[in-house]
């Protein structure tokens, strides 16, 4: 650790969600970027907006070797994300990563052994966590009995820079593994229950994408309590904007749902900022009464705390920062985030043999 007792940090990715972080770690105290590392121009604009002074680094080995960060956050194309990992691991590093934790199941297994092995700290950024809404619906959704039914989706019409994302992230992974774990995740928690079988069917759209992938996908899961959930993601300039943005749950005791109405509306489908508003929460209650009228009103829930998409990755690096200093045990959320890009893969694999997966 570095005589100010900072965590020095190494950023390698400097895009969107890179910059978000780099953001937290120069605005929080507890934190020091050591270096800014990316292989195009990302990190130049991302050192000016912070006030330049920075060291830059095309090459993430070099940077390991010259910086000697104490921790690195890890934003770059899922491809990279396992050998960054498990080098920073080696170097004695704790590792913040984006998810998906690595572009295969294997992959994610030896990044999780590797953090164990080194005994440091691994924490994937699964945002949902860290938003007290999302924290709500969970909860909420817990209340309407079992079996419970699970709807969400996230299509992105984009265009632009966000279409160059999208496609480069398409030459590792396909939307319904990149973006879908975030949504597994979820609903393993508002269920609690082992999932058992899993479907998918996908679309390939466009040529400018890999032969083997596809730039839409609709999955389904089968829990062991009956539980039954389905998501689907497109990305592209030819997906719709129209019901992008679908969070809704319902069981035998009635429904929650996050109606989001100024981030849902059209042209907002590629607005990372976005993605993670909620606005509100509508609670319905199935209460009859002898003539099958419903007898309680709907309740709407607007909670005060509603952090931005930059305010949710501070409290992301806030826990990180937590758990470093305070010897946290991140094992469990560390087999949570394999555990959900598993389920992911088996859903990839049921598009690619039109099969359903036993789990």
């Amino acid at each position: 650790m570095s005589v100010q007792n900072n965590i020095k940090v190494l950023v390698v990715g400097c895009g969107n969600m890179g910059s978000s972080h780099a953001v937290a770690y120069h605005t929080l105290p507890g934190f020091e970027i050591c270096g800014l590392v990316s292989t195009g121009k990302s990190k130049e604009v991302l050192n000016q907006n912070l006030g330049g002074g920075y060291p830059l680094f095309d090459d993430f080995y070099e940077a390991l070797d010259v910086t000697k960060p104490d921790a690195v956050c890890i934003s770059t194309y899922p491809d990279t994300h396992e050998p960054y990992a498990i080098k920073s691991f080696e170097q004695g590093c704790h590792v913040f990563i984006e998810k998906p934790l690595a572009d295969s199941v294997e992959g994610a297994i030896r990044v999780a052994a590797a953090a164990e092995k080194a005994n440091k700290k691994l924490l994937v950024g699964y945002i949902l966590r860290y938003h007290p809404s999302w924290e709500k619906f969970t909860e909420l959704a817990r209340e309407m009995g079992k079996p419970l039914v699970m709807r969400m989706n996230l299509n992105q019409q984009s265009h632009g820079h966000k279409w160059t994302i999208h496609r480069n992230l398409m030459k590792s992974l396909s939307p319904i593994v990149d973006c879908a774990v975030h949504y597994i995740d979820v609903m393993c928690q508002m269920t609690r229950s082992r999932p058992m079988q899993v479907s998918a069917i996908g679309a390939r759209l466009t040529d400018d994408i890999p032969d083997w992938n596809y730039n839409y996908g609709h999955l389904q899961i089968r829990f062991e309590d009956g539980s039954v959930g389905w998501y689907e993601a497109g990305w592209g300039p030819m997906v719709s904007d129209n019901a992008f943005f679908i969070k809704d749950v319902f069981g035998p005791k009635g429904a929650v749902s996050i109606v989001a109405k100024n981030a849902a509306s059209a042209g907002n489908s590629d607005n990372i900022r976005a993605h993670t508003k909620t606005e509100s929460i509508k609670v319905h209650y199935a209460d009859l009464d002898a003539d099958d009228e419903f007898t309680r009103e709907n309740e709407w829930i607007d909670l005060k705390d509603e952090p931005d998409h930059q305010e949710l990755c501070n409290r992301e690096q806030r826990h990180f920062l937590k758990a470093i200093l305070e010897d946290i045990d991140l094992s469990e959320p560390a087999a949570d985030a394999v555990n959900s890009l598993k389920i992911a893969f088996a859903c990839d694999e049921s598009v690619k043999t039109g099969k359903m997966i036993d789990l």
